[in-house]
């Protein structure tokens, strides 16, 4: 499934992806890796997003393309009871500032629709969160013990 989107004239395409293959297994480990820079360490004890947690039937991962170069990831993994949840966001450096993010969240809300989720969750760090915020998604209690969040939300689909 693909979705076209215009961004500053030119389409930016997403498309479902296996996570654990390039090009969305390069994206997540450049997301990572951008992590532990900021964090100044080795980030670890967060909880699951694995390649099987992005897999049919309440996962799946995206990966936007821009003139058909990866631009931009995210995934859908499914928390059960209706609810799936926003894991592994990505833009990478040389896109940002076009509105990918904007975009990206709305790709993975349409996907977690086709999925059969009903709300959306994620957990976010005070940088990211006035982007959901503007996305429509509410601040809630912690509902996963992210270590490396600092603000949760949630959203019905």
């Amino acid at each position: 499934m693909a979705w076209l989107v215009r961004s500053w004239g030119v389409p930016l395409e997403f498309r479902r992806c296996d996570a654990g293959r390039a090009p969305a297994s390069e994206l997540v480990d450049a997301l990572l890796d951008e992590y532990d820079v900021i964090a100044g360490r080795e980030l670890r004890g967060g909880p699951s997003a694995s390649p099987a947690d992005f897999s049919p039937p309440g996962g799946a991962f995206v990966v936007g393309l821009l003139d058909g170069v990866p631009a931009c990831c995210g995934g859908v993994k499914a928390l059960g009871g209706g609810a799936g949840e926003i894991k592994r966001m990505y833009v990478v450096p040389g896109f940002r500032g076009r509105g990918l993010a904007r975009a990206l969240v709305r790709a993975l809300e349409d996907t977690a629709r086709d999925l059969g989720h009903r709300v959306m969750r994620l957990d976010s760090t005070s940088a990211t969160w006035p982007l959901y915020q503007a996305a429509g998604y509410r601040e809630i209690a912690d509902y996963n013990d992210n270590p490396h969040a600092d603000f949760w939300g949630e959203k019905r689909l």
